[in-house]
């Protein structure tokens, strides 16, 4: 049984961005954990969004040639045991869980967005084989940064 995106996050604050603002730079997200480039798909999947959904340019620096920044802190990643097999004792599933930081700013630093505190899981599934055990989790992984990315993106665009 795996859980779909599983999205939770906390009320951030926005306003509507301005019609001047056209480049948004998306530099690499700041990673404070041990999750082996987790920004850098977090990244990936915000950029990605943004081209689909929006009209805005989109940099990935913020050079004096973007209008606003978009600054994101991967705050935690953790994979934490969800269920066990009765015969085996091992684990069956698991939920990986990441808390984020993101702010949409302007060079001024005039902020159109932020949240502190948004927070995503996304259960996945264990191979009864050892060897692939870690493998699993970029899957959940993923699933979890497109479903991240859509909702921070759809939050920015509705001033949430």
């Amino acid at each position: 049984m795996t859980i779909s995106g599983c999205g939770y996050h906390t009320a951030g604050h926005a306003t509507r961005i301005p019609a001047s603002v056209r480049t948004i730079a998306v530099p690499v997200f700041v990673n404070q954990t041990q999750t082996y480039r987790i920004e850098q798909i977090l990244t990936r999947d915000v950029v990605r969004e943004f081209l689909a959904r929006t009209h805005y340019q989109i940099a990935n620096d913020a050079g004096q040639s973007a209008d606003a920044v978009l600054k994101g802190t991967v705050v935690s990643a953790q994979a934490a045991p969800l269920t066990y097999d009765a015969q085996t004792g091992r684990i069956s599933s698991a939920v990986v869980t990441v808390s984020m930081k993101v702010s949409l700013v302007d060079h001024s630093g005039h902020t159109f967005f932020e949240n502190q505190n948004y927070t995503f899981r996304q259960q996945y599934q264990v191979s009864r084989e050892v060897t692939s055990f870690f493998e699993e989790e970029t899957p959940a992984l993923q699933r979890m940064s497109q479903d991240f990315a859509r909702t921070l993106v759809g939050d920015i665009l509705e001033a949430f």
